[in-house]
């Protein structure tokens, strides 16, 4: 323990909690700072660990004293024989957090708290480096995302547990601007070091990742051989098969369907699974949006059928909602391997930002489900090298705006291949991330099922109360600090650390895009010289045509 900073005055209000008196004129001992204190349990020694949740001055200036603002209240009394500061003495509330235990690597609360007079340090560097973080900071494993806030740079390195993230799934929660997509960043670099060369895939909708492709080039992540890469996949270079999509896929990309429409589509969708599976030996996914359409175009001109209108008001919004080709998605024939997707040591940033929304939430669907598949039949040996359900290791996806793909109190396809998948992947090798700066407007089930989590400043008050209903491991006081993080901070808690900690986020190696535009540097551009010079260029080109 380092020196003595305060001492124990009595239980709190909390079996858990206890007060503390302390002049701390220094003003060391702020909130959500660690402290220490020893007792013996069972026989032996321990080291304890609190943090501090609230603090008070007990001792204040009479209102006197400060009616006139010109007077130093300090000065006033020294005039009635009281020497220094009257306003130096706090009470400060502290939250046990226990000793940690070695075998169990995790903390142990003692039950009881501190007797009164009991001695209270500041929790020293090298300790708190020791048992904040589950895995050890540069150690394989272990992603160090930045210093504890309250310390100095690098004196206490915080890192989260990977295996934890990857096993039992993340949520980086923040509002705009404060730094979600820069955190996530952190962590595919951190999971793309040669200590771990992970296998990454990020859903970006808005195309705010692309400079992590500058990680293949940085020395800071080439080591003994390894290189990692970064591809940055536009729609066109991931193909979908339309055949691969199941029926619910297609009610949702087709809107707005009558019952007896939606009853139709089954029909067609069953006839080309038919037909795939004699012209295929077996297969049933191998028809084209032609076969499909060539499907409802039977069933219209049966003059038997009852269904011609249905049919035919299905084969126009087929022809205008799925659309296939070289810029796609979607294709009649090809469907990217999964391998290819996913390698260890690269990650694959899918730029979704020129994708309709709902066929955005179908491309999601249809990659996690495969993913998840993949791996249940590689791991029980049903899927061999050969077979495009191989999927040999553990794997990653990182979604940002997941609230567009999991939202609340909305019917989206995605929404359900996400609860199947953050409940059941883990057991697989499926790790899942999500990203979203509006967690009101995210599923609670979704939600819940990531037990670990980065919340950065959160204001919105439906946003924070979605996040105290849904994650469990953050106390109420930690909560009360969401709207008041500075930019780049993190409370980081859950199952990747070994106690709720507040994170100052570290720099990155690679430059971060995901900044807005600024509006008054565009504004003075466009009167610069480069731009006004080929404003007269385009210009001058129809006169010239005229004169022609």
């Amino acid at each position: 323990m380092s020196g003595i900073l305060a001492r124990v005055k009595a239980p709190g209000d909390r079996p858990h909690t206890f007060l503390m008196v302390t002049p701390d004129t220094e003003q060391r001992l702020r909130q959500g700072e660690f402290v220490t204190y020893q007792a013996n349990i069972g026989g032996n020694d321990q080291t304890i660990l609190a943090r501090i949740t609230e603090r008070r001055a007990i001792r204040l200036y009479p209102d006197s004293f400060l009616a006139d603002p010109t007077l130093d209240p300090n000065a006033i009394s020294a005039t009635v024989g009281y020497s220094g500061s009257i306003s130096d003495l706090s009470e400060l509330t502290a939250e046990i957090i226990g000793y940690y235990d070695e075998t169990f690597r995790d903390f142990i609360n003692p039950g009881i708290p501190p007797r009164v007079g009991t001695p209270v340090s500041l929790a020293e560097n090298h300790y708190l480096s020791k048992v904040l973080s589950r895995a050890a900071s540069g150690e394989t494993g272990s992603a160090t995302m930045g210093w504890l806030s309250s310390r100095a740079k690098d004196n206490v390195n915080i890192a989260v547990d990977i295996d934890a993230i990857t096993s039992t799934h993340l949520a980086i929660i923040a509002s705009t601007g404060a730094g979600k997509s820069y955190t996530a960043s952190v962590l595919v670099e951190e999971m793309l070091h040669a200590r771990n060369r992970a296998a990454v895939l990020m859903i970006d909708p808005h195309g705010e990742y692309e400079t992590l492709s500058q990680i293949a080039n940085h020395p800071h992540f080439k080591t003994d051989g390894y290189q990692p890469s970064v591809s940055i996949r536009k729609p066109g270079q991931v193909k979908i098969r339309v055949g691969t999509l199941p029926i619910g896929d297609f009610r949702y990309l087709l809107p707005n369907l009558s019952d007896r429409m939606a009853y139709v589509l089954g029909i067609a969708y069953r006839k080309v699974q038919n037909q795939s599976r004699r012209n295929f030996d077996g297969d049933a996914t191998r028809w084209t949006v032609s076969d499909m359409e060539a499907a409802l175009q039977d069933i219209a001109e049966d003059d038997e059928s009852d269904y011609g209108a249905s049919a035919g008001a299905l084969i126009w919004r087929l022809n205008s909602t799925i659309q296939v080709g070289d810029e796609r998605v979607f294709d009649n024939n090809q469907q990217t391997r999964l391998t290819e997707l996913l390698r260890p040591g690269n990650c694959t940033v899918m730029q979704l930002n020129q994708v309709d929304p709902r066929e955005q939430q179908v491309i999601v669907a249809s990659l996690m489900r495969r993913i998840y598949q993949a791996r249940l039949k590689t791991e029980r040996g049903d899927a061999d090298e050969n077979n495009d359900y191989y999927l040999p290791y553990p794997v990653f996806v990182l979604i940002e705006e997941a609230h567009n793909y999991a939202p609340a109190n909305a019917n989206a396809v995605s929404t359900g291949v996400l609860k199947q998948v953050l409940s059941e992947g883990r057991k697989f090798g499926v790790g899942v991330g999500l990203i979203s700066q509006r967690p009101g407007k995210l599923d609670s089930d979704v939600l819940s099922q990531c037990n670990t989590q980065f919340l950065l400043r959160i204001v919105n008050p439906v946003d924070q109360a979605r996040v105290a209903e849904s994650v469990e491991s953050i106390g109420r006081d930690l909560l009360k600090e969401l709207p008041a993080l500075n930019k780049g901070q993190a409370i980081v808690s859950g199952v990747a650390v070994n106690t709720p900690v507040i994170c100052q986020i570290r720099k990155r190696f690679t430059p971060h895009g995901g900044e807005g535009t600024r509006a008054s540097t565009a504004w003075q551009q466009y009167f610069g010289s480069e731009q006004t010079q080929a404003r007269e260029r385009n210009s001058a080109l129809p006169r010239a045509r005229r004169r022609n």
